[in-house]
């Protein structure tokens, strides 16, 4: 399993919901964080509670459906002169739920391709390489197991394409130290999930983040967050490297 403290992750959309859950979990494991929000002020609260927690913080800000913002926001993070180990591009957009779905406007795919497919694919774009060079590197990119639900079309559809992206790109890595894995939290009370959901935010501790852990040298997973539900780190790192295989084939 990987020791992680003293390395550094970030986190996209850490300022509430699964994302500032993971972020404290990952504080919880001395892991140092940059943590993204839309504005500063948002991520004042989950800050000084990673801090309290005894690591390093630095906070950084996009809109993520404005790509120029995204390319400022990687400039910043590099300014800050840390070398990012682990990124978790948790941040997401559910746009809307039409069930007059054959009047699914463009703008719903437009809109969520960006946030949910586009920025997140610019970040491993930007990270990868340097993962690579340095011999180590995990990116965690979240998903979403909807589907046959044409009334979500421009956010599953987003989803598939972030799928693709990451199987495709861990065949570029398969059997190093640096890994791409998908996760999906599970239908979740949060501002995304709506209060109706059936799985508290807290079910997705530690599935959420195990992808940071594993250290089989497999990419391009689906590591389902409520599979490791009430589990420990250790035995959701076992459970991940023994059950769940590759999508490449021997």
């Amino acid at each position: 399993m990987v020791n992680v403290r003293g390395k550094w992750a970030l986190i996209t959309g850490a300022s509430r919901g699964i994302g500032a859950l993971t972020a404290k979990f990952m504080a919880g494991q001395g892991c140092n964080l940059v943590l993204h929000s839309r504005t500063p002020e948002h991520t004042e609260k989950i800050m000084k509670e990673v801090k309290a927690l005894g690591v390093l913080a630095h906070a950084v800000h996009a809109e993520l459906s404005d790509l120029s913002a995204v390319e400022k926001m990687l400039s910043d993070i590099d300014a800050l002169g840390v070398r990012i180990d682990i990124v978790m591009n948790n941040a997401g957009l559910q746009i809307a739920y039409r069930n007059d779905y054959f009047n699914t406007p463009p703008s719903d795919y437009t809109e969520s391709f960006k946030i949910n497919c586009t920025a997140p694919a610019m970040i491993c774009y930007h990270f990868m390489p340097r993962m690579i060079e340095n011999g180590f590197g995990r990116i965690i990119n979240t998903t979403s197991g909807i589907r046959l639900e044409p009334q979500q079309a421009g956010y599953s559809a987003s989803k598939a394409a972030l799928d693709k992206i990451t199987i495709d790109l861990g065949s570029t890595v398969q059997g190093t130290n640096v890994l791409i894995n998908l996760t999906d939290p599970g239908w979740c009370r949060t501002d995304l999930g709506g209060p109706y959901a059936p799985n508290a935010p807290e079910s997705a501790i530690p599935g959420i983040a195990v992808g940071a852990f594993v250290d089989d040298g497999k990419s391009g997973r689906y590591l389902n967050a409520p599979y490791f539900t009430g589990l420990t780190l250790e035995d959701a790192v076992k459970k991940a490297e023994a059950e769940f295989d590759s999508p490449y084939g021997r």
